[in-house]
């Protein structure tokens, strides 16, 4: 990467063209990650690469290392594969923009993201050198196994007491239109796989055998049709998915000694991992019982339910949102998972970015004015975060509006 070939510091739509066409699909890098390190470096962001088990990140701070004042950024560059490129209207890593959106995988899912608060980042340190400091980690491994991305950075943070006081996390949040939806919190996240053990026997003489393929369908119609919980204050009710059934059976005429099933939760504040392996174990135990069939259990855990309570931080977010747009931002916890689960270990953490209703499809594209707006909202949040008359970092406390589960602001 040369100085020649890299965008403006401060011209978000440029920055984003050009990270769209880096073909990072994870956990490729692509260049993506070199272009922002090079970029970064180039406004006076001291760079370290923090790469860990073949992924690429970037850490990029300005200002003193350990300010009490340090506003932080988290994004990721990585992209999911693009599919058959010749059923995209435009190839899927040219960054074209076309009728006002720029379309390219990534553009919304989410390099546009990425490059909205490195310009405002830019724009700030070159035209009002804050008093604090403003830090900045992507990673290459969001849309991967997110084991050697965000969380390696955060490792390293540790390791060299580098710290963020609150972080924005640029994922796309909006549903509808920039600026009408915040993301407050998410949603726990675990797979569980189940194996069930029985007789084999022929299916002529079942009273011979042990099934396991009824026992085991047994166990999950009732975990599928007995509520977890019917949600709390911020969250909504938690969700149980079977979504895999196995025999592995090509006879039918056998009934097989072994069947496996996948379940996934989707769980709010009211849980806990162990909490919901021990309920299922229960469960298990229970049909046991009944059928004799033996069952073992496997799980997973993606990520644990976590809330930032409205207060400073969310109403430092919204009132920036509110100043750009003239919208009311909905405070939700709704959707999957992101990074942010693992940021949340460090300090408070929200996430806002663009509108995200093409992320991961054919012909994925953003509005360029949203892209220029997201990048005047991020400088407006960084221009109150460090405004002369602020005592202190936003910290957790109470203040704001209450969040409901289906994204509504009470």
């Amino acid at each position: 990467m040369t100085d020649t070939a890299l965008p403006p510091a401060d011209d978000p739509v440029a920055i984003a063209a050009a990270l769209v066409r880096c073909p990072s699909v994870t956990p490729r890098e692509g260049g993506a990650i070199a272009l922002l390190g090079a970029l970064l470096a180039g406004a006076g962001f001291a760079c370290t690469r923090v790469d860990r088990g073949g992924v690429a990140n970037l850490f990029a701070r300005w200002g003193p290392k350990g300010h009490p004042r340090s506003f932080g950024f988290n994004g990721h560059t990585d992209v999911v594969p693009p599919g058959d490129d010749a059923t995209w209207r435009l190839p899927p890593f040219a960054g074209t923009v076309v009728e006002g959106r720029l379309w390219g995988r990534g553009a919304a899912d989410m390099k546009s993201g990425v490059a909205a608060f490195v310009a405002a980042a830019a724009g700030l340190v070159r035209e009002a050198p804050p008093d604090g400091a403003i830090l900045i980690t992507i990673t290459g491994d969001e849309e991967g196994r997110a084991v050697d991305g965000t969380r390696a950075i955060l490792d390293w943070m540790a390791a060299e007491g580098e710290a963020m006081a609150v972080c924005l996390v640029g994922e796309p949040t909006c549903p509808e239109r920039l600026g009408d939806m915040v993301k407050i919190g998410r949603r726990g996240s675990m797979t569980l796989r189940i194996a069930a053990t029985g007789v084999q026997g022929h299916a002529a003489y079942p009273e011979r055998a042990r099934n396991p393929v009824t026992a085991l369908a047994r166990l999950v119609e009732r975990l599928a049709a007995e509520p977890l919980d019917a949600g709390s204050a911020h969250f909504g009710p938690s969700t149980l998915a079977v979504t895999g059934f196995d025999t592995a059976n090509p006879a039918a005429n056998v009934i097989p000694a072994s069947c496996r099933a996948v379940v996934n939760i989707r769980f709010n504040d009211l849980h806990t991992p162990g909490g919901l392996v021990a309920r299922l174990q229960a469960a298990a135990a229970q049909v046991t019982a009944e059928t004799g069939v033996a069952f073992a259990l496997e799980s997973e855990v993606s990520g644990v339910a976590f809330l930032t309570p409205p207060g400073p931080l969310v109403d430092l977010v919204a009132g920036a949102i509110r100043a750009e747009t003239g919208n009311e931002p909905a405070l939700s916890t709704s959707g999957g998972t992101s990074d942010a689960r693992f940021v949340r270990a460090h300090c408070q953490v929200v996430e806002f970015g663009l509108v995200g209703a093409t992320m991961h499809q054919t012909d994925e594209n953003v509005a360029v004015a949203d892209i220029l707006g997201l990048a005047r909202i991020y400088r407006r949040i960084l221009d109150d975060f460090f405004a002369p008359a602020a005592s202190s970092a936003p910290a957790a406390g109470a203040g704001g509006g209450a969040a409901r589960p289906d994204g509504a602001a009470a």
